[in-house]
């Protein structure tokens, strides 16, 4: 699942190339994908609009229109957005074509077609997204050590289970969690009432600089991106953790180790995360 590096990593690539652009066609190929509106419907309102702003919120996206209204969208597991010629090929798993007037359209494709696109006038409630419920930005003046004792400090969840929770941080994912917790010396499966306050400071200044590294690293071109059909992304080399059990521990040569916590594999080194007791 796309997480907040990868999501950045969109909005940085594909908001340059749709603001200021007016909608001139809307094609809805799967009905589902649309959660709010009927295809009709959601058409009708984005034609003649323009496209002023594109937002992240945790693993959501809002691109922001001239009249108010906005368009959110969640990737979800394997959903993809790009910007591409009218008349370059289309992915075949492409579910929704937003042309524009300089004759490139905003493609969104999805092989699992988990992901959903919202769409809300300038005074509609956006109660159905789930934006509304998430928790601060890792990067916000307000998510600090205090603010992570106080939130999860007393929790008997795995520590990996409650930086998933999105209510608690947004944008942290099943990679990055691995990611953060091994640069931070944290048992997964530790829970977090265990944690002293020399932890907290430590995942408080790990997470977003974590977040920030990969979202740097995956600096790309709009063409890399279309080239890559808007799943090539450039971090994946530097991720060190996730997906490497059994391999050596890349701080002290150890061979690390898979579980299932809170039903997400997790990779940890034994002797750098070892459990608290």
């Amino acid at each position: 699942m796309p997480e907040l590096p990868e999501i950045e990593t969109v909005r940085r690539v594909v908001g340059p190339q749709i603001i200021g652009r007016r909608v001139t066609d809307v094609s809805v190929r799967h009905p589902d994908v649309v959660e709010n509106l009927d295809p009709d419907g959601f058409r009708e309102r984005l034609i003649g609009r323009t496209f002023t702003d594109m937002a992240r919120r945790g693993k959501f996206l809002t691109a922001h229109l001239d009249d108010g209204s906005r368009m959110v969208m969640h990737m979800r597991m394997t959903g993809c957005l790009v910007v591409a010629p009218s008349d370059h090929p289309e992915d075949p798993h492409t579910h929704i074509v937003i042309s524009l007037q300089d004759g490139t359209e905003m493609r969104y494709s999805d092989v699992r077609r988990f992901g959903r696109f919202w769409l809300f006038g300038k005074d509609e409630e956006d109660e159905l997204s789930g934006i509304s419920k998430l928790g601060p930005e890792p990067f916000d003046p307000v998510f600090d050590a205090g603010y992570l004792e106080y939130r999860i400090g007393s929790s008997r969840r795995a520590i990996k289970e409650c930086l998933l929770d999105q209510g608690v941080v947004a944008g942290i994912g099943n990679i990055y969690s691995d990611e953060i917790l091994f640069n931070s010396g944290i048992d997964p499966q530790c829970t977090a009432c265990l944690l002293d306050h020399d932890d907290w400071v430590c995942l408080a200044e790990e997470i977003p600089k974590t977040l920030g590294f990969f979202t740097e690293k995956n600096e790309t071109t709009p063409e890399e991106w279309l080239n890559g059909k808007g799943r090539e992304y450039r971090n994946t080399p530097f991720i060190r953790i996730y997906g490497h059990g059994g391999q050596p521990c890349p701080r002290c040569g150890t061979p690390m180790v898979r579980r299932i916590i809170g039903g997400r594999s997790s990779v940890s080194c034994p002797k750098c995360q070892a459990p608290r007791v």
